[in-house]
């Protein structure tokens, strides 16, 4: 069992910058790769970043590259997101994910939702123009 806790989430004017913060727990962080997905109104749950267990290993969505940053601090059992130059259409729920694969913790962490194995509750981010 791995249990996730998100925060950070907010509102911020058009450009301006957050931080989320995503707080494990359960079984050993850096067995495992995590990732960051998004969902906005009506759309459909996107991933935004995922990193492996070692930190080496990153991707990142399009839309985010150059503006967001994953990163993870596995003494603190925490995986973060500083998302700069924040837009409008950036707003929506965040969600942090587990993925206890093994490979995609070596290597390449899905981009998929379906195969991350645990969630947060998610922290909701309004981007105002």
């Amino acid at each position: 069992q791995v249990q996730l806790v998100e925060s950070g989430g907010g509102l911020v004017q058009a450009g301006g910058s957050l931080r989320l913060s995503c707080a494990a727990s359960g079984r050993t962080f850096s067995s495992y790769a995590m990732g960051w997905f998004r969902q906005a109104p009506g759309k459909e749950r996107d991933a935004v970043a995922t990193i492996n267990r070692s930190g080496l290993s990153t991707y990142y969505a399009d839309s985010v590259k150059g503006r967001f940053t994953i990163s993870r601090d596995n003494a603190k059992n925490t995986v973060y997101l500083q998302m700069n130059s924040l837009k409008p259409e950036d707003t929506a729920v965040y969600y942090c994910a587990a993925d206890l694969d093994v490979f995609a913790a070596n290597y390449a962490p899905s981009i998929h939702p379906g195969r991350y194995d645990y969630w947060g509750q998610g922290t909701q981010v309004t981007v105002s123009s």
